[in-house]
């Protein structure tokens, strides 16, 4: 089978506390300020309170302001450089590779995503991201002359994120373009049913929902402090599966992934047999 011709699995990961093993700010950013994880955040929550400003642009503007109250200079190129310092579960550095290997093994090609509520240009600096075909995140817009944050470029909370399930499913990648976006193709460059969206938690349970109700498979990722919250997603049939967030060769994770992606291979393998069959008595063969 022609690689053009090939099914596509998009595999769509949310980033914190997914692939890493906290917030990304936590590694980097939030130490250059001299605090800690909870007092950058209490910050974010009282702007918040006292504004009403949604959670996501308050913690963006926490982050601009308090750099100012600092002087601490915060550029594209520093925020990258926080990506490096990012810890992930067990596994992570290997499992793009064994995952792409294992697909190709079965002639089908896998495509990893970033759908985040966290900071764009931490995650372009991330060791990872050269895995990923394309990272959606929060991003700032940068003053051209001072190179330092003057406004938000695009701000995704849990409901927003959605939209860039929409994005991957059809290849517009042109944030700009609303015209695709909106636009009913005949053909689908990924089907929801080759679709697999990996989060942690309950800010994940649009993108599960929407994947899920369309035949495609949502996995809840846990850790060992959030295993309860996650069983009751799964109890709730919010989410296909409830798994470890472990990463690693042989793991119930890649399991369930290989499963899903035989099933795929299984699937499209069937359809061109049906296809070949119905061509040779003259039918005008419809998926």
């Amino acid at each position: 089978m022609k690689k053009t011709e090939r099914p596509i699995v998009a595999l769509m990961y949310d980033f914190d506390k997914t692939l890493s093993r906290s917030d990304m700010q936590d590694y980097g950013f939030i130490p250059s300020l001299g605090m800690t994880p909870s007092e950058f955040w209490g910050e974010t929550g009282k702007f918040q309170a006292a504004t009403g400003v949604e959670r996501i642009l308050s913690y963006m503007y926490t982050m601009v302001k308090l750099c100012k109250d600092k002087g601490i200079k915060l550029t594209r190129e520093a925020l990258n450089d926080m990506g490096k310092k990012i810890q992930y579960f067990d596994g992570v550095s290997t499992w793009f590779d064994r995952i792409n290997a294992f697909g190709e093994s079965l002639g089908v090609q896998i495509e990893h995503y970033i759908i985040s509520s966290g900071t764009k240009e931490i995650l372009e600096g991330c060791s990872i991201a050269k895995h990923f075909k394309y990272m959606f995140g929060c991003e700032f817009y940068f003053d051209p002359e001072t190179k330092e944050p003057v406004w938000p470029k695009l701000a995704i909370n849990y409901t927003m994120k959605t939209q860039f399930i929409y994005r991957i499913r059809k290849g517009s990648f042109d944030l700009t373009d609303d015209t695709t976006i909106n636009t009913k193709v005949e053909n689908i460059r990924i089907p929801y049913t080759n679709m697999i969206y990996l989060g942690d938690g309950m800010t994940d349970i649009p993108c599960m929902q929407l994947v899920q109700n369309n035949s495609g498979h949502s996995i809840a990722i846990y850790s060992d402090r959030d295993e309860k919250a996650l069983r009751k997603l799964l109890a709730e049939k919010r989410t296909n599966v409830c798994v470890k967030a472990d990463y690693s060769k042989g793991s119930d994770l890649e399991k369930v992934i290989q499963s899903i992606i035989q099933t795929v291979a299984a699937e499209s393998s069937l359809k061109a047999q049906s296809k070949e069959l119905a061509n040779k008595l003259g039918i005008e063969w419809k998926n």
